[in-house]
């Protein structure tokens, strides 16, 4: 089955998974922006890059600490990496208990947090415990019932690159959502705020970038030379505090269409340094072959969704942050196996003529760069 947009996807949800809601139209908006973040995480770590994530991070602006601002996705330079195995497996997993496994971790406070639920449910990119605002983050590699293999890493403080995903639905009788330009507005901001890589419009209209060096001088020109210069770069030491700035949006019907960029999309295309659009193709892709008719091994996806979407308090489990063990792996399996199709799912906004394999190589690239460091 095919639909002709989103919005016809959604109500085709709100008919069939959400009739139990008061407002079925909106839960089941509520639940496509879940899937744009979750199809946005899974690209994430099928470039390789699941040891950088943490999710929901508060980063503060640039040069202003006070204010800070909450992203779905911080990719943070990797300071150390253990790899542990627990077993034999008890659940639920603690952090206590990879604490008792990691040497690094004795002597440390860890969060009473649980990356395996005793109904194995896992905890993406779970946080055990921060040092000076760096935190240490487990993610789960490989699992049995016996036992299960863990990756530990010590993350820098600030990210190299920020991911947020925007999506507003249009409500019955309404040609466009009323919160619209204000989702784009806090976007644009963040975007703005957090690097020390500023933007300045110049009177032809075209963009100069400036970006200070740790001795105090300043390094500007034209913002698509200066951003490439500072990427390929074998080290940032020289430039503290830059941040690479991704915006994914969705939903054709309301932010924009294809050929017609309208005011919304203008503002977080000016701001971010990438700017994709999940397309109506892929996003429905995505919902029938994973969820609503299941390709063979991925009928677990849909279980999982379902059981999250049933109405009752207290059971999701098919978010970016908890997702049901045997659904993850299927997604990551998907994905890994699906990479070149998943790619045709966004279209690149801005920069212009670039492709998405350009920035997938451009964050393995930060990933492997010495950070900057902040002045005191």
């Amino acid at each position: 089955m095919s639909f002709e947009s989103i919005d016809a996807l959604q109500r085709s949800l709100a008919d069939t998974v959400f009739g139990y809601a008061s407002d079925r139209k909106k839960a089941a908006g509520r639940a496509l922006g879940t899937l744009v973040e979750l199809v946005t995480y899974y690209t994430l770590r099928s470039w390789n890059l699941s040891d950088h994530i943490v999710i929901e991070r508060r980063v503060t602006e640039f040069a202003n600490p006070d204010i800070m601002h909450n992203v779905e996705f911080s990719l943070h330079y990797v300071k150390n990496r253990y790899e542990v195995k627990i077993t034999p497996l008890s659940l639920p997993l603690t952090a206590t208990k990879i604490k008792n496994q990691l040497l690094s971790l004795r002597d440390e406070q860890v969060k009473s947090t649980q990356i395996l639920s005793k109904d194995y449910v896992k905890r993406n990119s779970t946080v055990l415990v921060e040092r000076k605002r760096e935190p240490m983050v487990a993610n789960i590699d490989s699992l049995r019932r016996t036992e299960c293999n863990l990756v530990v890493c010590e993350l820098s403080s600030d990210p190299f690159a920020t991911f947020e995903c925007k999506r507003v639905g249009v409500e019955e009788g309404m040609r466009k959502g009323p919160q619209t330009i204000e989702k784009a507005k806090q976007g644009a901001y963040v975007a703005r705020s957090i690097s020390s890589l500023q933007k300045v419009r110049l009177r032809n209209g075209q963009f100069q970038r400036i970006i200070e060096k740790s001795d105090g001088s300043f390094k500007t020109g034209p913002y698509q030379e200066v951003l490439r210069e500072l990427i390929d770069m074998p080290s940032l030491l020289d430039f503290p505090g830059f941040v690479l700035t991704v915006g994914v949006v969705s939903n054709h019907g309301n932010w924009f269409t294809s050929d017609n960029h309208n005011k919304e999309l203008r503002v977080l295309a000016q701001s971010y340094d990438w700017l994709l659009f999940l397309t109506d193709h892929g996003l429905s892709e995505f919902i029938n072959k994973l969820i609503l008719h299941p390709l063979r091994g991925l009928e677990v996806v849909k279980d999982s969704f379902l059981k999250s979407y049933s109405g009752k308090r207290g059971m999701n489990r098919f978010t970016k942050v908890r997702i049901d063990a045997e659904a993850d792996e299927a997604l990551q399996r998907y994905f890994a196996e699906n990479k070149a199709k998943i790619e045709s799912w966004y279209n690149i906004i801005s920069p212009g003529g670039r492709t998405l394999n350009v920035l997938r190589k451009d964050l393995e690239m930060l990933a492997g760069k010495r950070p900057g460091v902040k002045h005191k």
